[in-house]
């Protein structure tokens, strides 16, 4: 009786099996099948459905955009040549100065005598100048004199001597003078100046920031108090910091760029400049200079472009981002981005027959890629291609365009997408 029911309780399990291994084995087949179409071949031989645009003529730049900070043309610190207490300060944060206007002033009671008693000794020194000139005048005359009486043998010659060296030395005195007399105007004059540093200026030399004709003629050449370091009252040391003056009439966006685009910058460039402080608006400048090394840490290159600004909106310190151009062409071929591809690791496009409704596979070199077009160099290309589908086809595939009703294999969104992202090109300007 066991042995009975056993057999039966197989017999069950056999049965309760076989069409379990009957559908695995059919959908297995079926995920074979279906992997051996291949792109292209559309279910039992269907078209695949494409979206296609116009080969088109225009023209196209090669740009590409970094990011940077704003400075000024120019920044200094105004501070003291000598020590002193600050007696006034008579500018502040945003005040606009000029060359030569007075900062500040410090006390100058100690200088002033200095100066008061380097005058005095200057007269002392003049006075003995006189009086050695007085000195010498007579030695001369004397020695005139016994010179004319020892010709006539009437004095001797030892007279004659004497005479001589008394001259001589009035002389000397005489020369002594003269020189203190140098020195003491000098020490006036160094006195002098010292005095004139407890008057603080701002000066500097304006350079040529424009070009004839480039509109900045007429730019208020002023700068302005960046900051302010001191109160009145404090003691200075020398070149102790008192306020900072900035030019702002040009401003400097310095950018880093890397080794790929290097060799792109060269000074002269034109550059646009934005900034989030300003949407919507650009600011044009110029390359003015670009490092001769690039920093082995981060492989990069300082470059620094010049930014005129009248109306002094650019601040330094401010973030900026800076489209330079490198290349632009015109009268050449372009098509949308979306219609690159990759087979065989080329880049390639479907060109659309739209009469024979066919799909051909056509290998291209580029040129420059800006955002949403693409410059092809070679094979000359007309027609349309295919924007939207071409990772379902291959060489030679059938098509259909919107609205045409067909066996056709849909090309999704979804699915267009995840292959675009694959078949995107990499940075603007790279050739198959």
């Amino acid at each position: 009786m066991k042995r009975a029911l056993t057999i039966i309780a197989v017999v069950a399990l056999f049965g309760l099996a076989v069409p379990t291994v009957v559908r695995l084995g059919w959908s297995v087949y079926q995920r074979i099948a279906e992997s051996q179409e291949g792109p292209g071949r559309g279910a039992r031989g269907g078209a695949v459905a494409v979206e296609v645009a116009e080969v088109r003529t225009g023209s196209i730049r090669d740009v590409d955009r970094f990011t940077g900070t704003l400075r000024p043309n120019s920044q200094f610190v105004v501070a003291p040549k000598i020590g002193g207490r600050l007696e006034t300060l008579r500018v502040n944060i945003g005040d606009r100065v000029d060359s030569g206007d007075l900062i500040a002033t410090l006390d100058n009671d100690e200088y002033v005598q200095q100066v008061e008693q380097a005058r005095a000794e200057l007269k002392v020194a003049e006075a003995n100048v006189l009086e050695t000139k007085s000195a010498t005048d007579v030695a001369e005359r004397e020695f005139k004199r016994i010179t004319a009486l020892s010709e006539k043998k009437i004095v001797s010659e030892s007279d004659l001597d004497v005479a001589r060296l008394q001259y001589e030395a009035t002389q000397a005195k005489h020369q002594v003078a003269l020189a203190q007399k140098e020195h003491k105007k000098a020490a006036l004059k160094a006195d002098e100046v010292r005095l004139s540093y407890t008057k603080i200026q701002a000066a500097w030399q304006d350079e040529e920031t424009s070009n004839p004709g480039d509109g900045q003629d007429s730019v208020d050449r002023r700068r302005v108090v960046g900051e302010r370091f001191v109160d009145a009252g404090a003691m200075l040391r020398a070149n102790d910091p008192i306020v900072s003056i900035l030019d702002l009439n040009t401003v400097i966006a310095v950018v880093h760029i890397i080794e790929r685009d290097y060799t792109n910058v060269r000074a002269g460039q034109e550059a646009t400049v934005t900034t989030e402080a300003y949407p919507g608006r650009r600011f044009t400048g110029r390359v003015i200079r670009v490092a001769p090394l690039l920093k082995e840490a981060s492989r990069q290159a300082r470059v620094e472009v010049k930014v005129p600004n009248p109306q002094w909106l650019l601040k330094g310190g401010m973030f900026v981002r800076v489209e330079l151009q490198f290349a632009e062409r015109e009268d050449t071929t372009l098509i949308p981005v979306a219609a690159l591809a990759q087979r065989d690791g080329k880049q390639v496009v479907f060109v659309a027959d739209l009469k024979a409704k066919k799909a051909r596979q056509v290998p291209v070199t580029l040129g420059i890629v800006n955002g949403e077009k693409a410059e092809v160099l070679s094979p000359p290309l007309k027609g349309h291609v295919v924007t939207l589908g071409q990772h379902l086809l291959s060489d030679g595939a059938d098509i259909s365009l919107p609205g045409e009703a067909a066996s056709t294999r849909p090309a999704t969104r979804r699915g267009a997408a995840q292959r675009e992202r694959s078949d995107r090109p990499g940075r603007p300007g790279g050739q198959a």
